[in-house]
């Protein structure tokens, strides 16, 4: 499947260089002790600007429901269709989720409640992407 290659900017730059070094990192609020994705200029709880800081995360989560995509209008990924469009609760923060088509998971076979793990795959020389996987 055709892959997005994130252009990366100077607030979701500290996120993109920690996947490309393999990490999860996420804000993290000082003033609340609030996880965000995507990030942010300020705290989506609080509103503070000032306690945001940049914190390496597990990644592991869990399915916590999908769609199936038939007919999509995205012309780079129409060859694609059907694909599963999975939303992925993170452990350390379930209310932080993420979005995967789940790699290697056929169309209507996605296990709702299994826990996955973030991979890292590489869509151009020098950049990483995120996604997840099923844990067996």
């Amino acid at each position: 499947m055709p892959k997005i290659i994130p252009v990366p900017d100077d607030l979701s730059r500290p996120f993109w260089d920690g996947v490309n070094e393999r990490r999860l990192l996420l804000q993290h609020c000082a003033a609340c002790a609030k996880l965000q994705y995507p990030p942010q200029p300020a705290c989506q709880v609080c509103g503070s600007a000032d306690g945001l800081e940049w914190k390496e995360v597990a990644g592991q989560g869990h399915i916590a429901t999908y769609i199936v995509i038939e007919d999509g209008r995205l012309n780079r990924r129409m060859p694609d269709q059907p694909y599963n469009l999975a939303l992925v609760t993170l452990d350390a923060d379930p209310t932080v989720n993420f979005y995967s088509n789940l790699p290697g998971l056929p169309p209507y076979q996605v296990p709702v409640g299994a826990a996955v793990e973030v991979m890292f795959e590489e869509v151009a020389p020098g950049q990483l992407i995120h996604e997840w996987r099923v844990v067996e």
